[in-house]
């Protein structure tokens, strides 16, 4: 049966150290419209609300800033998704900043609760911190530390709160108890940009990184094939794309952080484009668009765009 498509929004960048992906979604919208594409009336969408004004809240954690509001918003997408999915819609999920995934990742499982879920992470950044391990304090790179439920004591540097404790393990238990996903059943694309607690997760866990330049060189359907076939034991995949995974210098920098030397966006197309023909693909998100820091226009969220046309029409093709 051919997918039904449910383009979920979610307007929150709470979770980031710089304001603006709040408004990565309606940059999207924008760059859809000056393509003459009527790609947003197509398909069925819902809002998410978002808790947007507590930015101008004052951090009472700095390890985890804003945590009881990014738990609540986590919370919000959880039940959005998983609500679409029981719905037998295919969500697309359009966020402001990454720590939505969890939230997205915790309403796949609530879900399929007894199905084995593979994660493919197109990233520039691992996300793998938590508020033990955070040299910044911002939760859109903590979201996969959540998602397995592994807060890397072994490179404790911060010394938290009872109150952020109470919200890090209400945000491990989003949707479900405990882990979504097993870090044998996380795989990266492109990360690049990563902090000594986060190296030392990989090394130690062992979660498999397809970095640019062994992508290019052992050739890119060599790299999909073999990460699917390490997920094979996975009843059902979530992509999630970050648009910092691409290169900023040839791209934009219309990204929260931006690192140069990442993929271009025929490389993310064909990626994501492979990991959808296995037919085990659930939903797919995409995050981390900043207008407000492009130096080239709106051209991050026109090449985002470009992505999200592209493998729509990928999701939707008739497959056996």
């Amino acid at each position: 049966m051919e997918p039904v498509i449910k383009l979920i929004k979610n307007r929150s960048d709470i979770g980031a150290g710089t304001r603006g992906s709040d408004m990565g979604v309606d940059a999207i919208e924008i760059a859809a419209i000056n393509q003459n594409s009527d790609y947003f009336n197509q398909f069925p969408f819902e809002d998410v609300k978002t808790h947007n004004e507590s930015v101008y809240d004052k951090n009472r954690s700095t390890f985890a800033k804003r945590i009881e509001h990014v738990a609540e918003q986590c919370t919000r997408v959880c039940a959005s998704v998983k609500k679409n999915l029981e719905a037998n819609f295919f969500p697309i999920v359009l966020s402001g900043d990454h720590s939505s995934a969890l939230g997205t990742i915790s309403g796949i499982k609530a879900v399929y609760p007894e199905q084995k879920l593979g994660v493919i992470w197109i990233d520039a950044h691992a996300d793998l911190h938590s508020p033990y391990t955070s040299p910044s304090g911002n939760i859109h790179g903590m979201p996969l530390a959540a998602a397995i439920a592994d807060d890397n004591l072994d490179c404790q540097i911060n010394e938290l709160a009872t109150e952020t404790q109470h919200y890090w393990e209400e945000m491990k238990n989003i949707g479900c108890k405990g882990a979504k996903v097993l870090a044998e059943n996380l795989i990266y694309f492109g990360v690049r940009d990563t902090e000594e607690a986060e190296n030392k997760q990989i090394e130690k866990l062992k979660i498999r990184n397809y970095k640019v330049d062994e992508v290019r060189y052992r050739g890119l359907k060599t790299c999909v094939k073999e990460a699917l076939d390490k997920l094979s034991n996975c009843d059902i995949l979530y992509i999630s794309f970050d648009v910092d995974s691409m290169d900023c210098d040839l791209i934009s920098y219309g990204t929260g952080t931006p690192v140069p030397r990442g993929f271009d966006q025929y490389e993310i197309i064909a990626i994501i484009d492979q990991i959808i023909e296995t037919n085990k693909v659930v939903c797919i998100e995409f995050v981390e668009v900043n207008p407000l820091l492009d130096n080239k226009g709106n051209k991050m969220a026109e090449t985002a765009f470009e992505v999200l046309e592209h493998i729509t029409a990928t999701v939707i093709l008739p497959r056996e």
